[in-house]
């Protein structure tokens, strides 16, 4: 005997269904998608190069400005002694680090434009090169 309790039904695949009559028809087969030839701009190397120089510059910049910072806070909390003694007549330790942040802040933005024009701008002008190239060869393709 057989463990289908209806043999004289044949077994049909379930067709899906809207779940609500507002709902568009589901299709009854996947769109084929083309497979480029080229592989897709997001997945080059120079992206993933890119975003990590753009990190890295990112980190720099921001670590030497709020280290800075952070240091000048850690100091006026732990060391008030060393904050308030004095480097020459009438100007303490404490003010004077404290008006070095205005330098500390130029150098930070300075390293960031540097790092900007030596790594990641040359970078991001050769992924737009090739982008135009890759649309260019698209649309010949298309044609």
């Amino acid at each position: 005997m057989s463990s289908d309790p209806y043999p004289h039904y044949p077994v049909q695949p379930q067709q899906p269904y809207a779940t609500y009559p507002w709902q568009p028809p589901v299709p009854a087969d996947p769109p084929q998608q083309r497979v480029p030839r080229h592989p897709a701009l997001g997945h080059h190397s120079d992206l993933r190069i890119l975003r990590s120089a753009y990190r890295w510059q990112r980190r720099t910049a921001t670590l030497t400005a709020l280290g800075y910072f952070v240091l000048f806070l850690i100091l006026s909390a732990t060391a008030p002694s060393f904050m308030t003694s004095t480097v020459t007549d009438g100007l303490p330790t404490g003010l004077l680090l404290a008006l070095i942040q205005l330098p500390v802040t130029w150098l930070a933005t300075a390293l960031y434009e540097h790092t900007a024009h030596r790594y990641v701008d040359p970078l991001a002008d050769r992924i737009r090169k090739q982008a135009v190239v890759d649309a260019r060869r698209e649309e010949a393709s298309r044609r």
